[in-house]
């Protein structure tokens, strides 16, 4: 695992943009299609306004781009929110990305996916058919959360079992609902579940890049950096990725 300190938030945004763009534009330079996993939260809002700006000045031709989520949350009838939702992940992506690549450039809607709690392990299949993915992006929940994939007791699933998660619902964690309701200021508008992306698509991604800027994500990276691997804390998985990076900003976030 690499781990690179950058000063500020801007910092960090500027170079996770430039490494996505690089990937999207290798992959398509030599004719081939690329897959991109996309995470949300306030962590990416600025990452994702880089990314639009810098695409459009590449000039790709973003045909053979598709981009798969983590997550989405669910509701009452256990379906996904529907895409007009304000707390829709879909909605998120659209209204910090999507809708700002220029259309000319040829970026298909149809090639943005999701998960769906009606059927949650066929993404999995979904991500396999489309040849893997080639970047996978990551925030890091206060609780050490990756996706919606929650924490698990030791004494309940192995390791092994952990790693191999599929997509599936899952009862989302009261420290993670309490921090997601900063978006809506309304902690009874967040959804009690999701439907995420498991650990064993994560963790198959050829590269992953995983951001953290607020100072509440120290606790759970300094575990992760005693070289600990634990269900109980799922980003410390990414210790056993051939190629992981952790990109953290210094003006909030002091490892040991």
């Amino acid at each position: 695992m690499k781990w690179t300190a950058v000063n500020n938030y801007e910092e960090m945004s500027q170079l996770t943009a430039k490494r996505i763009l690089d990937v999207i534009a290798e992959k398509l330079s030599r004719g081939r299609f690329v897959n991109i996993g996309m995470a949300t939260g306030y962590t990416m809002i600025r990452l994702y306004e880089i990314l639009a700006g810098m695409l459009n000045d590449a000039k790709l031709d973003l045909a053979g781009f598709s981009t798969f989520n983590l997550d989405e949350y669910v509701d009452g009838d256990g379906k996904n929110v529907l895409p007009g939702n304000p707390i829709s992940y879909r909605k998120y992506m659209k209204g910090k990305l999507f809708d700002f690549i220029d259309p000319s450039l040829g970026f298909k809607s149809e090639n943005m996916f999701f998960p769906d709690a009606e059927n949650p392990e066929e993404y999995d299949n979904k991500i396999i058919d489309f040849g893997g993915l080639d970047f996978q992006l990551l925030g890091i929940g206060f609780n050490g959360h990756i996706a919606f994939n929650e924490p698990i007791c030791e004494k309940e699933i192995s390791n092994d079992d952990f790693a191999k998660l599929p997509s599936h619902i899952v009862e989302l964690d009261s420290l993670t609902i309490q921090t997601n309701a900063r978006l809506t200021a309304d902690m009874n508008a967040v959804p009690r579940k999701a439907v995420t992306m498991g650990m064993e698509s994560i963790l198959n991604a050829k590269e992953i890049m995983l951001l953290a800027c607020f100072s509440e994500q120290t606790a759970p990276l300094n575990v992760i950096k005693s070289g600990i691997i634990s269900s109980e804390l799922p980003a410390s998985f990414l210790l056993q990725h051939h190629n992981s990076e952790i990109v953290y900003t210094l003006d909030k976030i002091s490892l040991q």
